[in-house]
């Protein structure tokens, strides 16, 4: 169960962006039922349920999951999530060049070899 949901946050947020507790219920593809659960605290957010209700309040995730309560797990930024994984294609292709040019100076040593004894 998350501790401390923050009704009167997440209704002036409905309030705000017009939206209702059965459009919460429809984004999450729960029933009502659930919903009331979550908003009476009786229910955590799952992390995507988190950036679902976050892209319907036109919130920051962060935002929606500390008031969400505070077990509530904050989804990774998309954002953080693509430069992590860019810096690791990086080093990878870095790691790859490096063993390319190994490879290209291994098969130019061999190529003088073999004309030094053909000419030989």
């Amino acid at each position: 169960m998350a501790l401390f949901f923050d009704q009167e946050w997440f209704d002036a947020k409905l309030r705000e962006t017009g939206r209702t507790r059965d459009e919460v219920a429809a984004a999450l593809r729960l029933s009502r039922a659930q919903v009331d659960e979550i908003w009476k605290d009786q229910r955590e957010l799952a992390h995507h349920e988190v950036s679902v209700l976050a892209q319907l309040l036109a919130a920051p995730p962060a935002d929606v999951a500390n008031k969400a309560g505070v077990s509530t797990p904050v989804p990774s930024s998309p954002t953080a999530a693509g430069q992590a994984g860019d810096s690791a294609v990086m080093a990878k292709l870095a790691e790859m060049d490096a063993h390319l040019e190994r490879i290209e100076r291994a098969v130019a040593d061999l190529q003088s070899l073999i004309l030094a004894t053909r000419n030989s």
